[in-house]
């Protein structure tokens, strides 16, 4: 039943065969769970094993208890979970479940699975709709209103444990049995088992194998064989001996400074897991910045080589396709985005991305002109790529909506002066305003950040101006009904404007609108798609904006600890920027990972990408050690 490997990075499916209507690994020949009772056989192994219906009850508000897993199949596990925690755990407590699967169901195999329980219906449903495409990598879900969020890595699951970052509370050792899938139970998979596991962490598996009990038990797990499940007489349960070891010293209240996307997406962030956030900001409301424009589009270029950077732009691509919808339908329009191969070099680099990578249609699919005509309403002279899941939002009100929960407190025309820290606290100093005090700090100023990070040094960070032009609706020959990205992008019309841009000017610090900025938009515009903007006037220059993205030497973002000149983690101190024309990608699943960062949860990026965004590389030449004025 094997088929041939997909070109990376679609990930092969599970082969199910259904018997009596239970589903069965084709390819391991082995049941996914109990006929005699799958759900209660989840209950009795993982949860009643693991004391977590106690557990969850001895939950206060603010605790977060981590379950992981090696094989999450068709979600049964995790679903029981997420019911007792429901059941038993207090407000304010969280769920993170971390699981990997090396052959992970479609979703429509796993929504006629999950249908045999009834009872587990609203979490099947809501698991279902998030359910992410069949792309190897780690995948964020964020359930419940986030008070339950997974972790789900499809690979292999000894490179999954050794590249993702996190601590259990407990574990479930499931994935099929030892002789049938003896890769999940390898002795390099136990071992990731106990490096993952906190002081205290339980275990428990349906097997009761010798091997594997002797395995756990090198690794300092007190192990047992007890009672297992219908026709199977032992199962095994471990437990890690209680030490004092580090607490997690998570903050009470963290300072944001910026109110642009990147800023609001995470101080809702933060404050959506119990924090108290003051954001600040120079300008009069939010987004007031390179935030501000009317439309941004929703887009990834992705690589044509499947490296760590263009992993790192699929994951938040994929993340932010599922986050906007979700959560800020109001400022969402997933009308689909054309990446049309808008000039020779571009329509052979897709032909060449399509020959070497495979990607689920829900994800991208090829389309010719025609294809591209119906789906735009525009008459594309090209075809390109289509990306169904993407779209166009309005930054500005997103900042708005973001910002309105009641533990936000904003600041704004607060023009910060000096960030500096203060009695294990840090304290931002403004003109003519009361001092800003929290525990933590987070700069997510766009350009400005540089200015007001209290350290020396050479960051290699640098602004660069965009000027967007909006044009009315009568101006242009066709209406588009779907994002237009190439040399310039086009969106759908808003209040009888359409916004195209944007101009990419390095060296060049002219706030001002300006009308050759206009008129170059037009005509990349008309080039991209001739005949497109029917007047040669530029728009009145109230309909045009100027901003400053910006962007690193590699246009990598920025996410993670601040450091000195000499490369030192300032404590408490976090940096949030560098992301270009691409902030409403990059920003969702970047404040997902920062948020995990400040509050010790399991981190949203694997080990592979946090470097990709890991500020120490954007320092260009340590200073000496022996600089005075220099941070700690």
């Amino acid at each position: 039943m094997e088929r041939d490997s997909p070109k990376l990075p679609s990930i092969e499916p599970a082969i199910l065969e259904w018997h009596d209507g239970q589903p069965v690994s084709a390819r391991f020949g082995d049941v996914y769970f109990s006929r005699d009772d799958g759900l209660e056989e989840a209950r009795h192994v993982f949860l009643r094993h693991n004391q977590l219906p106690e557990r969850f009850a001895r939950l206060q508000g603010g605790d977060t208890l981590v379950v992981a897993e090696t094989g999450f199949g068709t979600g049964l596990n995790f679903l029981a979970t997420w019911q007792s925690f429901r059941e038993r755990a207090p407000a304010g407590a969280m769920l993170h479940f971390v699981s990997v699967e090396r052959y992970p169901l479609t979703s429509d195999d796993l929504r006629q699975t999950l249908s045999l329980w009834p009872e587990l219906a609203p979490l099947a449903d809501e698991l279902c709709q998030q359910y992410p495409p069949l792309v190897a990598g780690s995948h964020r879900l964020v359930l419940d209103s986030g008070r339950v969020r997974l972790t789900l890595y499809f690979g292999d699951g000894l490179e999954a444990l050794e590249d993702l970052a996190f601590n259990a509370d407990a574990w479930f050792l499931d994935g099929f049995a030892p002789a049938c899938n003896p890769g999940i139970w390898q002795d390099r998979v136990m071992e990731q088992v106990r490096r993952h596991s906190r002081p205290g962490a339980t275990l428990s598996t349906f097997t009761a194998v010798g091997r594997i009990r002797r395995t756990l038990a090198e690794a300092g797990f007190q192990m047992q064989c007890v009672a297992g499940f219908g026709h199977k007489r032992e199962m095994l349960r471990g437990e890690l001996p209680t030490e004092a070891g580090t607490v997690c010293n998570r903050p009470d209240s963290v300072l944001v400074v910026g109110a642009g996307v990147a800023g609001s997406l995470l101080a809702r962030n933060l404050a959506d897991r119990g924090l108290s956030v003051v954001v600040a900001d120079q300008g009069d409301r939010p987004g007031a910045g390179a935030s501000g424009n009317a439309q941004g589009a929703l887009y990834a270029k992705l690589g044509v080589q499947l490296n760590d950077q263009t992993r790192l732009s699929l994951a938040a691509l994929l993340h932010a396709q599922r986050y906007y919808p979700l959560n800020t339908p109001g400022v969402w329009h997933g009308t689909g985005l054309l990446m049309m191969g808008s000039s020779d070099q571009e329509r052979q680099r897709q032909q060449k991305f399509l020959r070497q990578n495979e990607y689920p249609a829900s994800v991208l699919t090829p389309v010719s002109a025609g294809q591209a005509r119906t789906l735009t309403g525009v008459a594309c002279p090209h075809g390109g790529l289509w990306f169904p899941g993407s779209g166009w939002l309005e930054p500005s009100r997103l900042c708005a909506t973001l910002l309105d929960h009641p533990r936000i407190r904003t600041e704004f025309g607060f023009r910060a002066s000096r960030l500096l820290p203060c009695n294990n606290r840090w304290c931002l100093s403004g003109e003519a305003r009361q001092d800003l005090v929290a525990d933590a700090v987070v700069i997510a100023a766009g350009h400005e950040t540089r200015k007001l990070m209290p350290v020396l040094g050479e960051f290699r960070m640098k602004p660069i101006r965009g000027q967007v032009t909006a044009l009315p609706v009568d101006s242009l020959s066709e209406t588009p009904k779907a994002v237009i990205a190439g040399s310039r992008y086009l969106n759908p019309p808003m209040d009888g404007m359409a916004v195209t841009g944007a101009t990419f000017d390095l060296h060049d610090a002219d706030p001002r609108v300006r009308l050759s900025s206009d008129k170059e938009n037009m005509a990349g515009l008309n080039d991209m798609i001739p005949g497109m903007v029917t007047s040669d006037d530029a728009p009145s220059s109230a309909s045009s904006r100027v901003s400053f993205r910006c962007t690193t030497h590699d246009y990598q973002p920025i996410a993670g600890p601040m450091v000195n000149g000499e490369g030192r983690v300032l404590e408490a101190a976090w940096l949030f920027t560098g992301l270009g024309s691409k902030g409403l990608m990059w920003a969702p699943l970047l404040a997902e990972y920062l948020a995990d960062c400040l509050t010790g949860h399991p981190a949203a990026l694997p080990r592979s990408l946090a470097r990709r965004v890991d500020p120490k590389r954007c320092l260009a030449k340590p200073v000496s050690s022996d600089t005075r004025g220099e941070l700690a």
